[in-house]
């Protein structure tokens, strides 16, 4: 009789976010129910009452880190997997905590906490910023499809299908015709990471950029359209840092000569 293989212990966290991407993982249900029977998740405190200790095989992150305290305790997670996931944007990029950023961390625990300086605030930023991370879903909130890829490949042992190109490829692909040349709308299609099916501009909305930096954007040249549509330094500066924080791909283009 054959040895029972162990199911991998997974092993969920929440940081500074609003719970979306977890909430994501609960929609799923159906499909999820597939998977369940593979992997145990040990530690999900949004939807179980008892969660156990680690180590952990697979662990997965929401949120920005923003505290001093957030810190220390990402690094204590990291140290209890063997493999950890940034889950949506907040945990891969700052996602929208970051926009505190723009401001003095003293004025933040002024204006948030009774006592300021019971909790030292710092920048947002995402997990890699203060640990190693083996893989990045991006998106506010995640896309479900991708996340159960992820899953999939880590049980199977290979690496996951994951798209890293632009929404604009995206949104050609479904024969969207161009925002930003036919009506005029700003749009970070050209700069943002795909796997969204170019939700946003195919319901006629420009992309804001939600999912982060694809591979090696033009941010630059982007924020140069921006500027001769005539938004202001401030406006472009705001519109890269509003999902993606301080990633330097965003910075750079957010900030013309």
């Amino acid at each position: 009789m054959s040895t029972p293989v162990a199911r991998p212990r997974v092993a969920v966290f929440k940081f500074s976010s609003c719970a979306g991407c977890q909430l994501q993982i609960l929609n799923i249900e159906d499909q999820l129910l597939a998977v369940v029977g593979a992997v145990d998740f040990a530690y999900f405190v949004m939807a179980k009452r008892e969660n156990v200790p680690g180590p952990y095989d697979l662990g997965f992150v929401e949120g920005a880190i923003t505290s001093t305290e957030e810190v220390k305790k990402i690094k204590q997670v990291r140290g209890q997997v063997r493999k950890l996931v940034a889950l949506g944007s907040c945990a891969c990029f700052g996602g929208l905590p970051s926009l505190k950023n723009s401001r003095t961390q003293r004025e933040v625990e002024a204006e948030v906490y009774e006592h300021p300086g019971a909790i030292c605030s710092i920048p947002a930023a995402g997990i890699d910023r203060y640990v190693p991370v083996d893989g990045l879903l991006r998106g506010c909130p995640i896309d479900t499809d991708e996340l159960l890829e992820l899953v999939k490949a880590e049980l199977l042992g290979i690496t996951p299908s994951l798209r890293t190109h632009s929404v604009c490829m995206e949104c050609k692909l479904q024969e969207n015709p161009c925002l930003f040349q036919t009506r005029g709308e700003v749009c970070l299609g050209p700069v943002t990471s795909a796997g969204c099916g170019a939700r946003c501009p195919s319901n006629g909305r420009a992309c804001h950029g939600c999912r982060g930096p694809s591979d090696d954007p033009n941010a630059r040249s982007l924020a140069q359209a921006m500027w001769e549509a005539g938004l202001t330094r401030e406006e472009i500066y705001r519109r890269f840092q509003l999902y993606a924080g301080d990633t330097q791909a965003f910075q750079e283009g957010g900030r013309l000569p």
